[in-house]
């Protein structure tokens, strides 16, 4: 055959999840985006290409009520209007779903239906023990609702954790009938080879049609290099965020993710110049948001640590809180014997709180001297199996530190029904609006939805600078800048020296 006879086959298309909306910013500045600084790049959004819009979800709902003063249920019923020709996709903690402990059964299967009804289409479903139990009522309810259920693998290193293994649960969550599977890597761990491999493995064993959706976060450095060995193992759909909202503990960026594809036999079909409307657009927001930006851009240290940024965090500011700032580098190295004593869990939301919070607790008060509640529920196997098996001897301390038995059933088959309790509680709230959705506010966080209900009607509240604020710091630095050099004469030992200060 010559050269001019040979056939050239059309590229393969890549999907795009864009992740600006939801953990692009709950990554960078704490989830503390309002809904007025999104409202106005949904329309480029929805016209883009994207296989998928992550919108909701995940740590949204709680920031949302906490911090906002902002109904999560009109922001998504928001979403829906603005990107009619887009799915919608959020973050579902399994039998979790978007609060930090187990829900019944019923509760769990009113929350899906209520999302989907309020215009949700693509649940990525995940358990923070990576336990299929936890996952499988949740993805069930999904599919009865006729939405996209996506099983979702949590990446995480340890002697627990193999290639094989990671294949092994892709078909568990394919058995409980997931529509594609979502391999997650929420530390930035995922290295060019693993993505490769696993990605192959899953689909040599499953077969070519399993759709494979990869997530990863920056934070490392390497996982734009992972998210293109994944697409050449056969990734149908990667996940990404707009390039004025990535990097650091974020995301890799959109546009990188295109340009990276060019020439090869892969391409996304996205709309550039609409990608570069909603850079644009967010380059000019996120200054708003800069006291609460993350101060980290890369951080090699987490292969040694497999400690996620927010993680750490939450740990800084519980040493702050005690004045034990300085035993930070003890924390650190407590964490990994904490997580192999609880059988290698994947460290996300909410096992990275609960075995740091131990950490912490350990380097202050002496190893497992005094228990959190929640570590201890985790080594009985309240939040489901682990990974490996437990320190049994950690077990026989919390079994008697919580008076408890361990159980190795599914954690929510010992939860008694607890709808109508919530019903009944939430009904007597001031601003309680009599809906399904305010009851479940209420069930998911019954905290802080009291305070919420009765301060609705203000509207809305952003936390961000305002446009005064910005121009009057701009301004500032302008003046100092303008001022110029100032001069000293500064004496030491007798000797006068002239001295030229510059402004910051």
């Amino acid at each position: 055959m010559s050269p001019r006879e040979i056939e050239v086959s059309e590229p393969r298309e890549i999907g795009i999840t864009e992740l600006v909306l939801r953990d692009a910013h709950q990554s960078l500045f704490a989830t503390r985006m309002a809904m007025e600084d999104m409202v106005d790049a949904c329309a480029d959004i929805d016209a883009a290409g994207y296989w998928s819009v992550e919108c909701w979800g995940g740590a949204t709902y709680d920031s949302c009520i906490r911090f906002l003063n902002e109904d999560p249920w009109e922001r998504l019923r928001t979403f829906r209007k603005l990107m009619p020709n887009s799915r919608l996709q959020m973050l579902l903690r399994g039998q979790n779903l978007l609060g930090y402990r187990h829900y019944n059964d019923e509760v769990v299967d009113r929350f899906v239906d209520k999302s989907a009804e309020n215009g949700m289409d693509v649940f990525r479903v995940f358990d923070a023990m990576n336990d299929p139990r936890n996952m499988e009522h949740a993805m069930a309810a999904v599919k009865k609702a006729g939405k996209h259920a996506q099983g979702t693998i949590c990446y995480t290193i340890s002697p627990a954790h193999t290639t094989e293994g990671y294949v092994k649960l892709a078909g568990q969550l394919l058995d409980m009938g997931a529509d594609s599977i979502a391999f997650k890597d929420m530390a930035a761990l995922l290295k060019p080879q693993p993505a490769y491999d696993i990605v192959k493995g899953i689909k040599d064993t499953y077969g070519k049609d399993v759709q494979i959706n990869v997530h990863c976060h920056s934070t490392t450095g390497v996982t734009l290099v992972s998210l293109m060995k994944a697409i050449e193992a056969g990734a149908d759909v990667v996940d990404s965020a707009i390039s004025s909202m990535s990097l650091g503990p974020g995301h890799n960026p959109t546009e990188s993710v295109v340009e990276m594809l060019e020439g090869t036999g892969y391409t996304t079909g996205l709309d550039m110049d609409r990608l570069i409307k909603i850079r644009d657009h967010f380059k000019a927001v996120r200054p708003k948001y800069k006291k609460f930006e993350s101060k980290t851009l890369v951080n090699t240290n987490i292969f040694a640590s497999q400690i996620p940024g927010g993680m750490l965090s939450n740990m800084e500011s519980q040493l702050r809180a005690q004045g034990a700032e300085a035993r930070m580098d003890e924390v650190m190295a407590e964490v990994p014997v904490v997580k192999k004593d609880a059988g290698y869990p994947p460290l996300v939301t909410p096992s990275s709180q609960i075995v740091g919070t131990q950490a912490v607790f350990n380097v202050l008060m002496g190893r497992y001297k005094r228990m959190t509640g929640e570590f201890a529920d985790l080594m009985l196997g309240y939040y489901g199996a682990s990974p490996a098996e437990r320190n049994p001897e950690v077990i026989a301390l919390a079994e008697k530190q919580a008076g408890k038995k361990p159980i190795t059933q599914r954690p929510a088959d010992l939860l008694e029904p607890e709808w109508d309790k919530q019903v009944a509680e939430a009904s007597k709230l001031s601003g309680f609006n009599g809906s399904d959705e305010d009851v479940l506010t209420y069930a998911l966080f019954p905290g802080v939805a009291p305070t919420f209900f009765e301060h609705r009607a203000e509207g809305p509240k952003s936390v961000g600078l305002t446009e005064a604020q910005l121009k009057a710091e701009a301004e500032g630095a302008k003046s100092t800048a303008l001022a110029g050099p100032i001069s000293y004469n500064v004496t030491v030992g007798g000797t006068s020296h002239a001295v030229t200060v510059e402004p910051a």
